[in-house]
């Protein structure tokens, strides 16, 4: 194609004109992407602790309209666990993002907002029940197995059938490979798409939090962590 052709002028109805290549460069402005999530996606996210990752999309996207952000645990609970929850809310809320409080992982396609909506994106950061037993004790795997197959099913539910995706970021090694959470995804009807080497690098402001016990607001070591991008599996 010509450069003449490529920017071929657009003529108004009050004779103006605009190029088209004007116009594909303000798409393209609208179109931000902070690591594997973008500003055209619709995003949900879930277990989101302080708050501090939702926000940090929010800022690099210039706007949260197109995000909504969750946490099993009521506004007063927060407010015990972590330092600087109130303003990431004050401000996620600010920029337009829809934050809800109790909602379960594994039941969240009955929630009466969550249920009318669908999703592009919908992610789960380092799921965990708390620390009922050691890190490795059987009762603990599989309590942590219960929480990931919940949220994948109801995820499921919730998510757009074109080019939708769940995206689990998740430590590597044992105990937590035995979650199983790749056979637990391909039982409910979903497929491993992609997996992606987790850099909280990527994302400016994020602070995983423990999240349970007295020392919740405490930083989370992430160590070496895969996010794990799943897609509804395809008819044949």
């Amino acid at each position: 194609m010509s450069s003449s052709s490529s920017s071929a002028a657009l003529e108004s109805d009050d004779g103006s004109s605009s190029s088209s290549s004007d116009n594909d460069h303000e798409q393209v402005k609208k179109d931000i992407w902070i690591g594997h999530y973008s500003s055209a996606h619709k995003i949900l996210l879930v277990g989101e602790g302080d708050f501090s990752f939702s926000l940090c999309l929010a800022r690099a996207f210039g706007s949260a309209r197109n995000i909504v952000a969750t946490t099993v645990d009521t506004h007063q609970e927060l407010v015990k666990k972590y330092s600087n929850v109130v303003e990431n809310v004050r401000e996620l809320q600010d920029r337009g993002s829809v934050v809800l409080y109790g909602v379960d992982a594994t039941a969240m396609s009955r929630h009466f907002f969550l249920t009318t909506q669908r999703f592009h994106r919908i992610v789960y950061n380092f799921p965990h029940v708390g620390f009922h037993f050691p890190e490795g004790n059987g009762c603990q795997i599989k309590l942590n197995k219960q929480l990931v197959k919940g949220f994948l099913r109801n995820a499921k539910m919730l998510l757009k059938k074109e080019n939708g995706e769940i995206h689990v970021s998740h430590k590597v090694g044992e105990p937590y490979d035995s979650w199983d959470l790749v056979k637990k995804a391909e039982k409910i009807g979903l497929s491993l798409y992609k997996t992606s080497r987790f850099s909280k690098k990527m994302y400016p402001g994020y602070a995983p939090k423990r999240a349970h016990g007295a020392a919740a607001d405490a930083a989370f070591k992430l160590g070496e962590s895969v996010t794990y991008k799943f897609r509804l599996r395809e008819c044949t």
